[in-house]
C-alpha cells in the first residue's frame, strides 16, 4: 500500500505541484518526503484494512489526508489565471515550453500577496486576492 500511495503523491504532486515538486527534486528531497508523507498514514490504511474495507477506498481516504495540507493549488490558481486573464501570455509561454517555469516564478512573485491573503480553501475565491494577484501579474509582464 506504501508504495500505492507514494506513486499516487507524486502523481498529485505533479498534477498540482509542480513547483514543489521541482523543489524537492532540485534538494535531493523527494524520495524522503514522499516516503515520510506516505508512511504519516500507515494507521489510517492499517486500520481500514482491519475494517475489510476495499483497496479503492482505502487508497482514496488515503490519498485525501496525504493532501490535505497540500490544497488549495497556489500553482493550478496561476496557471488557471494566466490562462482566464493574460490569454497572450500563457499561450506564448506554453508554445515556448516554458509555462511551468513561468508559473513558478510568478508564485515566488507573488508570495507576499499569498501570505497577506492567507491562502488557502477558504480564500482561493477571494475577488481581493484574484485583483492583488492580477495586479503583480502585469507588474511582472512589463518587466
Amino acid at each position: 500500500m506504501k508504495e500505492l500511495l507514494i506513486s499516487k503523491l507524486y502523481s498529485y504532486l505533479l498534477d498540482h505541484h509542480l513547483d514543489l515538486l521541482i523543489a524537492l527534486q532540485e534538494d535531493h528531497r523527494l524520495t524522503p518526503y514522499l516516503e515520510t508523507k506516505a508512511g504519516s498514514v500507515k494507521e489510517l490504511w492499517e486500520g481500514l484494512e482491519s475494517e475489510n474495507r476495499p483497496a479503492y477506498v482505502i487508497e482514496a481516504l488515503c490519498l485525501e489526508e496525504l493532501t490535505r495540507d497540500l490544497r488549495p493549488s497556489r500553482f493550478n490558481f496561476m496557471r488557471d489565471l494566466l490562462e482566464t486573464e493574460f490569454d497572450t501570455a500563457y499561450r506564448r509561454w506554453h508554445k515556448s515550453g516554458i509555462l511551468a517555469y513561468e508559473v513558478i516564478n510568478l508564485i515566488g512573485a507573488c508570495e507576499p500577496i499569498f501570505e497577506i491573503f492567507g491562502f488557502g480553501e477558504e480564500s482561493e475565491d477571494s475577488r481581493q486576492l484574484k485583483y492583488a494577484i492580477m495586479g503583480m501579474v502585469e507588474e511582472y509582464l512589463e518587466r
